[in-house]
């Protein structure tokens, strides 16, 4: 059993009424001050002080000692908020084996209460600097977030969002099922990423699938990708065709967005040069980008 798993079933009801009360004050304090805990939760003091020592030896909260004693969530802590959330509201039961680990995420399968696989996705901004955050991820450029932890909920909640309406128009997008703070549950898709798929039976429709999603995510939803690579594009075999879904959404820009036209260029350039070197494919880049515009009907 992973450790996010084994973590989660030490904990109590009290435990994580803890997490939640430092949680809800980590905007006004660096650390949360003891009394204040104390003050918000309404319990023992004895209580709160055996509870805050099993977290902080669990490694979910980070202590601060000095003038005063506080405390702070980690992101192991955060997962445990998340986890409670989605296990209370019937969306998981259970959290498997770790499937994958990305510069901004760590990405888990999961077992819905009727058996169902899925993925679970947690956010972890703040691998890379905090200026490179802002720099390349146009949703934390105007926030007032001072945290890690508030940018990774952020995200959480933008992939969310983007992918409940890029699924409704019909994208090629994993179903999304729920989210709590920085962790998205999603469809369990059976696939390959782009780059690890060398012997595509038909890479012209594999092309034209991929280009079709972001014109319905340009006209339909009003975003662009703004990241696209061919390492967050799944190849699906699906009743004997190829199906490429498009994942890590997130740092999607609107299309009023200054940066949009600059992002959808360099989302098509990207793929289309990915499909010319890999399988051979030639397409015309200006043509594909007034398509996903709407601008011609046919490519």
């Amino acid at each position: 059993m992973v450790l996010l798993a084994l973590t989660y079933k030490k904990l109590v009801g009290r435990d994580f009424r803890v997490l939640s009360v430092i949680e809800r004050e980590m905007p006004r304090y660096e650390y949360v001050p003891i009394e204040v805990i104390e003050r918000r939760l309404r319990m023992p003091s004895s209580h709160v002080a055996m509870s805050l020592q099993k977290l902080n030896q669990l490694k979910l909260v980070r202590r601060r000692l000095g003038d005063y004693v506080g405390y702070r969530l980690t992101y192991m802590g955060l997962d445990m908020l998340a986890l409670h959330s989605l296990v209370e509201r019937g969306i998981l039961h259970a959290l498997g084996d770790k499937l994958g680990v990305g510069k901004e995420s760590d990405v888990y399968s999961g077992l819905t209460p009727s058996g169902t696989r899925v993925i679970v996705k947690f956010h972890r901004v703040g691998r890379t600097s905090f200026q490179k955050i802002v720099r390349v991820r146009h949703y934390a450029a105007d926030k007032p977030y001072s945290s890690w932890l508030q940018l990774a909920k952020l995200a959480g909640q933008r992939e969310f969002r983007a992918l409940d309406e890029l699924y409704r128009a019909g994208a090629l997008v994993p179903k999304p099922l729920g989210y709590s703070r920085h962790a998205v549950v999603t469809d369990y898709i059976e696939g390959v990423e782009l780059y690890m798929y060398k012997d595509a039976m038909d890479p012209e429709s594999m092309l034209r699938d991929i280009i079709d999603t972001l014109r319905k995510a340009y006209l339909d939803v009003g975003i662009v990708h703004g990241d696209l690579s061919e390492y967050n594009i799944l190849v699906v075999i699906e009743d004997d065709r190829e199906r490429p879904y498009i994942i890590d959404w997130p740092q999607y820009v609107e299309k009023e967005h200054p940066s949009a036209e600059q992002l959808l260029r360099r989302d098509i350039e990207y793929v289309v040069r990915f499909f010319r070197k890999r399988y051979g494919v030639e397409a015309d880049v200006e043509k594909l980008i007034k398509y996903v515009r709407g601008e011609i009907e046919n490519v």
